[in-house]
């Protein structure tokens, strides 16, 4: 008798699937704790280390670092020189954001409202594709079709339009010796790495909106154009945010593609770079470290204000 109610009781699995369900929080904080842990220990640690390495010195005698707490590195931000290079990032990181949502809105569109089945498919297909190779492989392939006696150039002197390259390369700001020596091309090989974070968002926003919003905009008398401005394009500026946070911060921190395409204009990823790998200043790379930060930072808040992270 005492047997059969021993095996009534429920087991020690059993009393810890019904403690997890009971209590949502514990299942909560188990599933969440690990990564929360390695989140705060592996990355914040970082930065904080980050921020910490941010106030020490670089001795120029002994090309030590020399730990004492001051601020030279944060004033050294400051000169004219630094700031043309948070200036010239920011630039151009703004321009390849603008650049990828007027080329990815219409193709985000047309995937998200028109394309059906196989077609669907294949523009999505189209669109991950790039990010199935290499990025390096992608970067010398545009290295070799951007280059003076590449592919670009042969296609525009066959056509004889040789003219409108030269006038492009000639312009002091956007120009060069070629468009792989020249922020002209630095600015094509970003939009057309980012792109497909800019159109995915921009589908998944767009198809979000309900048929039945389109069919009321026009039962109410708007146009096709009015219901686009009123109704859709509102609505998919969520989309827009998020695939711009890509955009904005990928272009902002890359180094690797100013430095393979373009002249010697520096952005902040390659000032990062050449500090602490070069120069050895360890201090400096730290500091100036911090303003991408700053200015992603700004740019999160503006994008949240937006609804990008609805959208992500």
């Amino acid at each position: 008798m005492s047997s059969f109610f021993a095996d009534d009781r429920p087991s020690v699995s059993q009393r810890l699937s019904t403690l997890l369900y009971t209590r949502r929080g514990l299942l909560l904080g188990l599933l969440l704790g690990p990564p929360l842990l390695w989140f705060s220990i592996i990355y914040l640690g970082s930065l904080f280390s980050l921020l910490a390495n941010s106030f020490f010195r670089l001795d120029d005698f002994t090309g030590q670092v020399v730990r004492e707490i001051g601020v030279s590195n944060f004033v050294e931000i400051f000169t004219p020189t630094h700031l043309d290079v948070a200036l010239r990032s920011t630039l151009m990181a703004i321009s390849v954001t603008l650049a990828c949502t007027i080329i990815g809105f219409p193709i985000a569109y047309y995937m998200a409202r028109y394309a059906r089945g196989s077609q669907k498919a294949l523009l999505y297909v189209a669109v991950m594709l790039p990010l199935w190779s290499s990025y390096l492989v992608r970067l010398y392939a545009w290295k070799l079709l951007l280059a003076k006696e590449g592919a670009i150039s042969w296609f525009l002197h066959a056509l004889n339009m040789e003219w409108m390259l030269e006038a492009l390369l000639a312009l002091p700001v956007v120009g060069g010796s070629s468009l792989s020596f020249s922020p002209l091309g630095t600015f094509i090989v970003f939009v057309y790495m980012w792109q497909p974070f800019m159109i995915l968002p921009i589908v998944a926003a767009i198809e979000r909106i309900p048929s039945s919003y389109l069919e009321a905009s026009a039962d109410l008398g708007a146009s096709p154009a009015q219901t686009f401005r009123k109704v859709i394009l509102p609505l998919a500026m969520p989309g827009v945010a998020a695939g711009s946070i890509f955009t904005f911060s990928l272009t902002l921190g890359d180094y690797i593609i100013p430095q393979v395409i373009g002249n010697s204009t520096l952005y902040i990823g390659q000032v990062v770079y050449r500090q602490q790998g070069v120069a050895g200043n360890l201090p400096f790379a730290a500091a100036f470290c911090l303003v991408p930060i700053v200015i992603i930072g700004l740019y999160l808040w503006l994008a949240k204000r937006k609804g990008a992270f609805d959208a992500l």
